[in-house]
């Protein structure tokens, strides 16, 4: 059987790996970090802009888009990908996340998760079968298994409970899957216990997924416990699996976590913190509110080649911020963008030359100082 995915190159002295992911739209080079496109956009950017930023592959929402505008308006418009005119790959995730933050109303029932829409209030059921109907009809090219989300802290029985019924639901998914040619991915949960974990990667790995995603994790644990998570995982899934840890995250987690062997990544930050006004650099983070750029004529980052750092100072930029002016929204995102893309890119190739850990060390040596 051939397999989506293969390793290109290991780091001889860390867990880190390159590889490649084939999809019905185009392979995607690993390790890689997904841009976050909720409601078939990554907010204030075109799909030509996020070409030109190095972007691979884009993450879309499945309760987001069943909701509104729908996914059978969706397929009748010819799938995500014509409707929102990205044709480079797309992964969806199934809605349990969003079911457990967002909803108004919500209970877990063997059958599904029912819950109220957080915009209009009606009733809805999601099941593993609907989740992946959704995501067969938008036509994500990796489709995620739906499961029980579980919080932090959690009881180790009520944990292990909420775990099998993840186990449960992901074989339903395998069962209403029709679309071969689109991914599906299994999600491990499991909670802070590592004995859940590891019994629950086990129990997925011994069904007929394409790859293997980390849930459960960045939800407010200290960092410690979230390694340790990955730890105890990442080493029992084989080497032909890609490894996707959800929500992560920050830079700091994300280089950590490749050093952990972990292939894929994705989260809000880069694009909601440009939108609050929190840029991302090469030593650090800066807050383009704060009184001290008000005349400070110097790009965000010297050393960023980005759009935004070629034509803009900080000064200009927290004006714009200021003024609650759209462009702002615009240039931070781009600059953020191109700095989270173009560490993976960085990655890439450190891992390529095999001086991964010497990239690692820089990394933290300069954003400590």
């Amino acid at each position: 059987m051939k397999r989506a995915f293969e390793v290109r190159c290991k780091c001889s002295s860390t867990g880190a790996r390159t590889g490649i992911l084939q999809t019905r739209h185009g392979p995607v080079k690993t390790p890689v970090f997904m841009p976050v496109g909720t409601q078939a956009t990554v907010k204030a950017l075109t799909p030509g802009e996020l070409l030109e930023l190095g972007a691979q592959i884009i993450l879309g929402n499945t309760y987001h888009l069943y909701l509104r505008p729908g996914h059978k308006v969706i397929k009748a418009l010819g799938g995500l990908h014509r409707f929102m005119n990205w044709h480079r790959p797309i992964l969806t995730d199934s809605g349990g996340f969003q079911v457990y933050s967002l909803a108004t109303f919500r209970k877990i029932e063997e059958e599904g998760a029912i819950f109220r829409s957080h915009i209009d209030g009606s009733l809805h059921k999601l099941t593993p079968e609907l989740a992946i109907e959704i995501q067969e009809a938008l036509g994500a090219d990796i489709m995620m298994a739906l499961d029980t989300c579980i919080p932090y802290p959690s009881p180790e029985q009520e944990t292990k409970k909420a775990t099998e019924l993840t186990t449960r639901w992901a074989r339903r998914c395998l069962s209403a899957r029709t679309r071969k040619e689109l991914l599906l991915f299994g999600i491990v949960q499991g909670g802070m216990f590592k004995h859940l974990r590891t019994r629950h990667t086990e129990e997925l790995l011994s069904l007929d997924f394409d790859g293997y995603a980390l849930g459960g994790l960045s939800v407010g644990e200290p960092k410690d416990l979230l390694f340790e998570m990955i730890e105890c995982c990442r080493p029992l899934i084989p080497d032909h699996f890609p490894c996707y840890v959800m929500g992560v995250g920050t830079p700091e987690d994300m280089v950590q976590c490749v050093s952990l062997g972990v292939d894929m990544f994705d989260c809000v930050m880069p694009t909601r913190n440009a939108r609050n006004g929190m840029l991302f650099t090469s030593f650090g983070h800066i807050v383009i509110k704060n009184s001290r750029f008000v005349s400070d004529d110097s790009p965000v980052d010297p050393e960023c080649n980005c759009y935004t750092c070629k034509n803009y100072s900080r000064a200009y930029l927290r004006h714009l911020f200021m003024s609650r002016e759209l462009l702002a929204y615009r240039l931070n995102t781009i600059h953020n963008l191109h700095y989270y893309l173009g560490l993976l890119t960085d990655i890439r190739a450190a891992i390529r030359q095999d001086r991964f850990e010497d990239f690692k060390r820089e990394f933290y040596s300069k954003r400590a100082g």
